[in-house]
């Protein structure tokens, strides 16, 4: 591939990533639906700006259709890797210690927001698709998870996080996308079962892509959920362990600092990847562990740590993973037969089973019916996570282009408005939502949320 060509294509790519968003900012429209409209827009099945530059850039000598495709894999690269800051940066920003501010509302909320969408998700696949068990759990997952980079913001907006009621709302968030994380990982794993016994199929760096599904017979599901919560637990305690070991030996302001945390994140990413743990629940796991030092580390040196970590996240590698989705959308799938049916079913299906889950939870723990249909409500938007694992399923053939389609639209319809009418509901209610159970005040769990509300 020739340099210069490849320079070229690479400033044009940034300036759209920076230029679009900033336009349609105008609109109201977040960052991140903002990237995927580019993506969808330079993407090879609209106007294929990177194929139309490489033809323009032939006399620099070349094929184009090589410097295109070796570009386009550099986008997805760079995606892939923004897809392991995201979810690190999201297990660095949860804070455990606001279970003891609403232990009730967080338990019930935890159950009912993850149980109710994944089994409305699990039926809405199965009513077009009844024969895939792998699929019916992947979109499962899609519904239960939560949108960590939603809720966060509109709660330190409207200042709820020291409320029981935000409280509730925040940590039930962390837990429910570490459960559907968790199915995630295991529908995925299940289809690489079902692909690794087929024929010349692609194989990865799972152990299990090695040996016979059938010497586990029905027992698979089980034993590998049972290698993924070990993974968990044990990954959890390393990572903390030797994070804290390599805070000490470095200086606060060493750049070395980022890079050390980096190969610790990604080394468990790699060791998960081995036992078939995609690398969302390695990258989200890691920065769990490492959450308390991070927060640690804040509180004795300030917030260069963390900010870092976001300048590099959100400021570069993190769009490209929402302008690579984008680009993978296929429009002519939305004009296939049964989608508009997939597509209301899907919305439909994930709003309804969100707000009567988030609603009932609320009103058995004792809040009111506006705090239920406002908690209901947070849960809806689906952004980043769900983003994420639909681009796992379309890239492990689990959803076709009508489904992941369907996603994508999800992704928009939701994420505009709803955010929007929450404000709306809290603003009329504030007194009866800022009232906390007791006159203990609770810890602001996102101390560095500057670089996450900018790019939402």
């Amino acid at each position: 591939m020739n340099n210069d060509a490849f320079l070229i294509l690479f400033i044009a790519f940034i300036a759209m990533m920076g230029v679009g968003p900033l336009l349609l900012r105008r609109l109201g429209i977040p960052a991140v639906i903002s990237l995927l409209i580019v993506g969808m827009l330079v993407g090879p099945n609209c106007l294929d700006v990177v194929g139309m530059l490489s033809r323009m850039l032939g006399f620099l000598g070349g094929s184009s259709e090589v410097v295109a495709g070796h570009f386009n894999s550099l986008i997805d690269s760079l995606g892939s890797l923004g897809l392991v800051f995201l979810m690190a940066l999201a297990g660095m920003e949860a804070d455990f210690k606001l279970i003891r501010a609403a232990r009730t509302p967080v338990i019930a909320l935890s159950l009912l927001t993850f149980l109710l969408p994944a089994i409305a998700g699990f039926f809405v696949y199965a009513h077009f698709r009844p024969e895939d068990f792998p699929g019916k759990l992947l979109y499962a997952s899609l519904f239960a998870s939560h949108s960590v980079g939603i809720v966060f913001p509109v709660i330190r907006e409207l200042k709820l996080s020291k409320s029981r009621f935000g409280a509730a709302v925040l940590i039930s968030t962390v837990i429910t996308d570490i459960a559907s994380i968790i199915l995630l990982a295991v529908s995925v794993q299940l289809k690489r079962q079902s692909i690794g016994a087929a024929a010349g199929a692609r194989r990865t760096l799972s152990i299990f892509d090695y040996v016979d599904p059938a010497m586990f017979g029905s027992w698979f599901t089980p034993v590998f959920l049972l290698i993924v919560l070990l993974y968990l637990a044990a990954a959890v305690f390393v990572v903390y362990h030797l994070g804290r070991k390599l805070l000490k030996i470095c200086n606060p302001g060493e750049d070395m600092l980022i890079t050390i945390l980096l190969l610790v994140i990604l080394a468990t990413v790699l060791v998960g990847e081995f036992l078939g743990v995609n690398l969302v629940v390695g990258a989200f796991i890691a920065g769990l562990a490492l959450s308390r030092l991070v927060q640690q580390r804040i509180s004795e040196h300030g917030g260069s740590l963390i900010g870092r970590f976001e300048s590099i996240g959100y400021g570069l590698l993190i769009p490209f993973l929402f302008v690579s989705i984008g680009m993978d959308t296929d429009f002519k799938a939305f004009g296939a037969a049964g989608n508009l049916e997939i597509i209301l079913l899907t919305v439909a299906g994930l709003v309804v089973s969100k707000v009567a889950s988030g609603w009932l939870a609320m009103r058995l723990a004792g809040f009111n019916n506006w705090h239920g249909v406002a908690a209901g409500l947070m849960t809806v938007p689906q952004l980043s996570a769900t983003l994420a694992a639909a681009a796992i399923g379309k890239e492990l053939g689990m959803l076709d282009n009508q489904f992941f389609n369907a996603i994508i639209i999800l992704s928009i319809v939701t994420t505009l408005p709803v955010p929007s009418l929450v404000r709306w509901i809290i603003s009329r209610r504030s007194a009866a939502f800022h009232e906390s159970e007791d006159e203990e005040s609770y810890p602001d769990p996102m101390p560095n949320a500057a670089a996450q509300e900018d790019l939402l």
